[in-house]
């Protein structure tokens, strides 16, 4: 008799304990959620998130806080939700830093990919190579040569050590056979003001961000880093197109949960991510901005984020890119 009652008080435990994700889906969220930006404010992928969480917020009826954590290539608002509790209330934005920071930083206290779970690639655009209009080159090739006169005399800025602006740079640096100076900020709003001001005269942003400056003729654009020319900028070539075959690079954005986050918690919030990025709103504001809308899988995301974590480790080893 106490045989089974013991067995059935097992049965029952086992039972609930396998119900309880479904059940954690049903009741979430039930309060508000945050979502980690480990960037400055104002920066390429802060702005489109914010839209997002606005829309996403609506969604779930719940807020959707976020809160900016910059520094160290990505790396300490990343292990804030590396090590937060895997429920669906502390997600992480990600972006081809996060996949740089994987090879560049090797002594963490978390593993930049493998302790996150995917939700959804939102989107992603081009780089834009940028000089001051006091700097004496108006296309790549100038540029060059420019840099070839003077080895290491050209300073770019960068948003930080292990950027994507960082290692966009490297990368075209090297495939042009020249040498620049790095000068890390402390993310992408104080580089753009010391762009804009000449203090730097070299740097590859996001192109979203900087086509205001193009057109009011603060900064001229020379090429962007996609596959193909910028619906924003279509006068301006592509680097491949610059003489640079083969070179591609975007500046994307992706939403990721805790390492053991419920599979129905996370697709749960795929779904409502995807409705969100549908909505007119964010639909303007990534028209707008520039910005190609994605909206992948979880698995998806997963999948991308490995497959940049290989590709920017490459690129590291190809032109022997450090944190300076």
């Amino acid at each position: 008799m106490r045989r089974t009652s013991l067995r059935a008080l097992a049965a029952l435990a086992l039972a609930s304990t396998l119900g309880l994700p479904a059940a954690q889906a049903q009741d979430y969220p039930n309060r508000p959620l945050r979502v980690i930006v480990p960037f400055s404010p104002g920066g390429a992928v802060d702005g489109p998130m914010r839209a997002i969480a606005e829309q996403l917020g609506r969604r779930l009826k719940q807020q959707v806080i976020i809160e900016n954590r910059p520094g160290a290539g990505a790396t300490i608002g990343s292990e804030v939700v590396a090590k937060a509790a895997p429920d669906g209330y502390t997600l992480l934005l990600a972006s081809q830093t996060n996949a740089i920071s994987a090879t560049l930083y090797s002594k963490l206290a978390f593993n930049p990919i493998d302790d996150f779970v995917g939700i959804s690639l939102l989107g992603r655009e081009p780089g834009a190579l940028v000089v001051h209009p006091s700097l004496p080159a108006n296309n790549v090739a100038e540029l060059v040569a420019l840099a070839k006169k003077d080895p290491g005399k050209l300073n770019y800025a960068s948003s930080g050590n292990g950027s994507g602006q960082h290692l966009f740079m490297a990368m075209f640096a090297s495939m042009s056979g020249i040498q620049l100076t790095h000068v890390p900020y402390k993310g992408s709003g104080q580089a753009v003001t010391d762009l804009l001001a000449g203090t730097v005269p070299l740097a590859v942003p996001g192109a979203a961000a900087m086509v205001k400056h193009i057109k009011a003729g603060k900064l001229r654009a020379l090429a962007t880093t996609g596959v193909a020319r910028s619906p924003q900028l279509p006068d301006v070539p592509t680097l491949a197109e610059s003489g640079l075959a083969g070179y591609s690079a975007y500046v994307w954005m992706g939403l990721l949960a805790p390492k053991g986050t419920p599979k129905a918690i996370v697709d749960k919030l795929h779904a409502e991510l995807k409705a969100a990025l549908a909505t007119p709103e964010v639909v303007t504001y990534m028209n707008d901005a520039g910005i190609e809308s994605v909206g992948s899988t979880p698995a998806e995301m997963d999948a991308y984020f490995r497959e940049e974590r290989d590709r920017w480790a490459r690129i590291v080893k190809e032109t022997g890119a450090k944190i300076d």
